[in-house]
């Protein structure tokens, strides 16, 4: 039975196949022809366009409010220092339960399968966050940038440009507004639930952001990386000293404040605008499909996705597992005291230094032969914090091992740029980040369920284990994959 197809909806359809070349206010347009298919599902383009249908598009920045280019570089400074403020936060939210995780426990008078509710509660929110990312950031905006602004289709011109980044960031401030009076443990773990939540849309966001900017992308990546180490490694700081005060819930004030900046600089920065408003046309950018409508089905039936999401999520959990629980393991096992929590900070510094300055060494080895390297070097670190009863020594492995681990997640996002179409490329690269924050909240969660029954020395082999994994993801994915050639 044919589909009922309405001329307007083959006008709209036709009008993606129009590249528009516009200088000034004259343009020029040529038409591209392709044959449309009947389906069960409706209208298809018969074939993907090529390099040779794809006209150039150029179009001059809409000039700002002051006169300056959108995209001059004092504009894309603002634009990567806003960012770096909500990756800050981010990184400062996962590394924040480590050394209070006693503390809590204490408090709330809890075992360690009842204080794992926060990760449990975290990991819906960041499951949530990752469901319904590319839906809501290709209705909202900060998600889809096209090479042409007259070529949107209806979905994208009849929506409102407001950006879900600075929803997400009140949301932020309301959800750590919550937690300094130290209401009950069930009210915590509904604030974990809604930061967990905006945390997923956030970091999705700003690595479709970030990768959409001119210039290199993979610096880019890893710099953006770095700044949530400085986060993870300034919280333990922190938290640790206000840990001993005895007033722990004070502690995310500092939270709250952070949150607080963000919405302001995300407001100031962003303007409520969509990312095609904020940085014109330039070879990152992503390109448009022909069918709007397709990309979330395109992303989700790529193998390719699947498995990048799956290792980001073991990759993340095992991380977070690591700078969660480690301060617990060293105070049980090792004999540390409360100054332990600065382990914590140790492991996170030393993730962010390996994002900084390990470039060489990934471009030396290959960044795909690169992941193999750390993560062996990585076990063998691990095996000695847990054969060796020392606690400088744990110490000290710990650092080491949050080293090898930093250049990890950046070069799995500039492996994905080099693999995955382009005009699903953002979308792609938001739902591995999404689904990989998933694991933050995941695994910890499963290491205080182990150690209530079996003892916080199950973290060490269970750590191990996911780096096992890593390696057969990472396996699979590199037998899977070819470079793109588009």
């Amino acid at each position: 039975m044919r589909p009922n197809i309405s001329a307007e909806y083959l006008s709209r359809s036709l009008s993606v196949l129009t590249p528009t070349v516009s200088l000034g206010r004259e343009s020029k347009t040529s038409t591209v022809h392709r044959t449309l298919h009947e389906t069960s599902d409706g209208i298809e383009l018969g074939r993907m366009p090529t390099s040779q249908d794809r006209a150039p598009t150029t179009e001059l920045p809409a000039p700002s409010v002051n006169g300056s280019s959108s995209s001059s570089p004092k504009g894309l400074l603002l634009y990567r220092i806003a960012t770096y403020g909500i990756m800050f936060l981010e990184g400062w939210s996962d590394a924040t339960a480590g050394p209070l995780l006693p503390v809590i426990q204490r408090h709330y008078n809890i075992n360690f399968t009842i204080v794992s509710m926060l990760f449990v509660t975290s990991a819906f929110g960041f499951a949530l966050g990752a469901v319904v990312n590319v839906p809501l950031t290709d209705r909202y905006g900060l998600g889809k940038a096209s090479g042409d602004h007259h070529s949107f289709t209806s979905s994208c011109t009849e929506t409102p440009p407001n950006p879900l980044d600075h929803q997400c960031a009140a949301l932020q401030v309301f959800a750590y507004a919550f937690i300094p009076p130290a209401f009950p443990f069930p009210v915590m773990c509904a604030s974990y639930c809604l930061v967990g939540f905006t945390m997923a849309l956030q970091n999705a966001q700003c690595n479709v952001f970030v990768s959409s900017l001119p210039g290199n992308a993979s610096s880019a990546m890893g710099l953006l990386h770095g700044f949530y180490g400085i986060g993870a490694s300034a919280a333990p700081l922190v938290a640790t000293q206000v840990g001993q005060t005895g007033h722990w819930s004070f502690f995310y004030f500092t939270s709250l404040g952070l949150a607080l900046i963000n919405l302001a600089s995300s407001l100031y920065v962003f303007k409520l605008k969509r990312v095609e408003e904020l940085v014109p046309p330039h070879e990152n950018a992503e390109e448009a499909p022909l069918v709007q409508g397709s990309k979330y089905g395109a992303i989700l039936r790529r193998k390719q996705v699947h498995l990048l999401a799956a290792f980001a999520m073991v990759y993340v959990g095992a991380e977070v597992t690591i700078g969660g629980w480690i301060v617990t393991f060293l105070e049980q096992l090792r004999g540390g005291g409360p100054s332990a929590g600065y382990v914590s900070s140790g492991f996170f510094g030393g993730l962010t230094l390996g994002r900084f300055i390990l470039w060489p060494i990934n471009d030396m080895l290959g960044k795909r032969r690169a992941i193999y390297v750390y993560i062996v070097i990585a076990a063998g670190l691990e095996l000695i914090v847990w054969l060796v009863p020392n606690l400088i020594t744990n110490a000290v492995a710990v650092a080491i091992v949050g080293l090898a681990l930093g250049p990890l997640y950046p070069i799995v996002m500039n492996v994905a740029a080099e693999v995955l179409p382009k005009w699903i490329l953002a979308g792609s690269i938001g739902f591995v980040a999404s689904v990989g924050q998933v694991g933050s909240a995941l695994f910890p969660f499963l290491t205080g369920l182990l150690a209530t029954r079996k003892g916080v020395q199950v973290l060490q082999p269970l750590i191990i284990g996911l780096f096992g994994l890593m390696m057969v993801l990472w396996l699979v994915f590199m037998l899977n994959t070819r470079r793109r050639t588009d």
